[in-house]
């Protein structure tokens, strides 16, 4: 098992290039994929989902069974481990403490000029369908991470969709952590199907105005053919991290940090950069170690990844060629290793988050800090943001102008109105109305 090893000083343009290219960057040949799969939900509804669970997850779930009952959240509840309804209760809390201090105020108003006032005024949306995968493990973090700003924002209608295991049942943690959501709608379809049900909806499986949640590129591509029938939000697809380390990190730290993203599967990328022999060195040395720690399936993900062209060490030839790397990489998760992290924070443009400080690896980031693990993913960093309470609210303009502040206004916007050709817009501002409004006084 080898390390990918990149010399930036070495490299053309072509082949930098080729390092900040993802999974996701072409979703072509997974989209005539999902089409036939869109289309049977569409027509067939739960019984489609049914095939598909069986055919796609090996999942023995018929078309009644889609729904998850009080018995499977009960079931839940007195089998899981209490350690871990612990540590998702800690989750819990951390997660909505964010969140609600993120949520903004329901409305403002101010006068912007005399006798004209205009605000916001924020309302949640009516419902949203939360997206949690499973087909490298159970994520009951993304049931959290979605439902709970959900839930924050004012949310009514709240849907889970989750693949099912082979046993055709919803993991118990997901199930709990749902219900500790204040969840009770959870059900059994994942991948493009479960985007195909939320879209159109099925005889069990509501349809959803928006959907959000990392998924896989059948998911992706889901997304993306069905964005004229739902919200799709920011895409967030295969993990992604950047590990940038200055000549003060500890190499051996910064190996350890860049396995966590390179783990959750061989579709993922996770770069170290930094301008340091000696730290790259380091971290090559460690990072066999560090998967000797490591189970068989995880050891294989990692290595696949930091092995590939995806992964591996990435060599700088001074701190301002690793700074541009990564704001061009726009990474889901950058992670900074330094005696003084926030030296470098005001020139990182380009990222779903910022971890700073060798306390704080990306494993507090994905579960406890209360941040949202939920990022934009193969370079939609560059514009695009972390799922927050604002994804489940919408913003409506209010305005309100006095008799006092309409004159100066319809004077201008007519002179607008007239020069770009709009005889309605003119006629509603002119002396037309002024004399109507005299009429009404």
């Amino acid at each position: 098992m080898t390390i990918s090893f990149y010399d930036l000083s070495k490299m053309t343009s072509d082949q930098r290039g080729r390092l900040l290219k993802r999974t996701e960057a072409d979703l072509a040949v997974y989209e005539d994929k999902v089409k036939p799969i869109i289309e049977a939900v569409r027509t067939e509804g739960d019984a489609a989902l049914s095939r598909f669970a069986r055919q796609f997850d090996k999942a023995p779930v018929g078309p009644d069974e889609i729904a998850a009952t009080e018995a499977d959240f009960d079931r839940a509840e007195k089998t899981l481990d209490p350690k871990v309804r612990e540590a998702l209760d800690f989750m819990a809390v951390s997660i909505r403490r964010f969140h609600e201090d993120q949520k903004p105020e329901e409305m403002w108003f101010h006068e912007i000029r005399p006798g004209v006032f205009a605000g916001d005024r924020t309302t949640p949306i009516p419902s949203v369908a939360c997206y949690v995968p499973r087909g490298k493990g159970a994520f009951p973090s993304a049931v959290m991470m979605t439902t709970i700003p959900a839930n924050v924002a004012g949310v009514k209608e709240i849907a889970i969709v989750t693949p099912p295991g082979p046993d055709g049942k919803i993991d118990d943690a997901t199930l709990v952590a749902a219900r500790m959501s204040g969840v009770g709608k959870v059900y059994k379809a994942g991948g493009a199907q479960a985007i195909a049900a939320v879209a159109y909806g099925t005889e069990t499986v509501p349809k959803c105005a928006k959907v959000v949640g990392p998924g896989s590129p059948w998911v992706g591509a889901a997304k993306k053919l069905l964005s004229h029938v739902l919200d799709t939000g920011t895409p967030a697809g295969p993990s992604e991290l950047i590990v940038l380390a200055d000549e003060t990190a500890d190499g051996r730290l910064a190996g350890l940090d860049l396995i966590i993203e390179s783990e959750h599967g061989a579709d993922s990328s996770a770069f170290l950069v930094t301008w340091s022999r000696k730290v790259a060195d380091d971290a090559m040395a460690a990072i066999p170690e560090f998967w000797k720690q490591m189970g068989e399936q995880r050891v294989a993900y990692s290595s696949a990844v930091l092995g590939g062209p995806m992964g591996g060490i990435v060599l700088a030839r001074d701190e301002e060629e690793a700074i541009a790397f990564c704001n061009d990489y726009a990474p889901e998760h950058l992670g900074v290793h330094s005696d003084e992290p926030f030296q470098y924070l005001g020139r990182l443009q380009n990222a779903g988050e910022i971890l700073l400080g060798r306390h704080t690896p990306p494993t507090l980031g994905n579960f406890v800090i209360g941040v949202n693990h939920v990022l934009p993913t193969s370079g939609w960093a560059k514009t695009g943001s972390p799922l927050t309470v604002y994804d489940f609210m919408k913003r409506t303009s209010v305005a309100y102008v006095t008799g006092k502040g309409y004159p100066e206004l319809a004077r201008h916007a007519q002179v607008i109105a007239t020069y770009e050709g709009f005889d309605g817009h003119a006629n509603a501002v002119s002396e037309t109305r002024s004399r109507l409004l005299r009429t009404n006084r």
